[in-house]
């Protein structure tokens, strides 16, 4: 009995590399993030009183916000993994797996951004 697929509903091969190449890159990029952003407040460790105030109302915002964006990179890789392999999805899987480090990137852009730093 022979199969009549459509060209979009032919199964991908190699459909893993994509999301297999972006996970390899993003988690340890995430990890050095978080590191990032684990360690700041640090920075702050010799202010005086206003600047400390000042920095934590900005971490007290910023931190949220950071992690807010690697449970989105983390949403975007498992979406990445779980989209059906067929040909029709391999234009989507590419971009989500483009997409997951670049989102750590911005995500790490906009905490230092919303950090008033001393």
């Amino acid at each position: 009995m022979t199969e009549n697929l459509s060209a979009g509903d032919a199964p991908a091969r190699r459909a893993f590399v994509a999301p297999l190449v972006s996970t390899l890159l993003t988690l340890p990029m995430a990890l050095v993030a978080l590191f990032y952003a684990g360690i700041s407040p640090m920075a702050c460790d010799s202010c005086d009183t206003e600047a400390a105030h000042a920095f934590d109302a900005g971490f007290r915002i910023a931190w949220p916000v950071f992690t807010a964006g690697l449970v989105g990179v983390l949403v975007l890789l498992v979406c990445c993994w779980a989209l059906p392999w067929r040909v029709r999805n391999t234009a989507r899987r590419v971009g989500l797996a483009f997409a997951a480090p670049g989102l750590v990137v911005l995500d790490t852009v906009v905490f230092t951004a919303l950090v008033d730093w001393p």
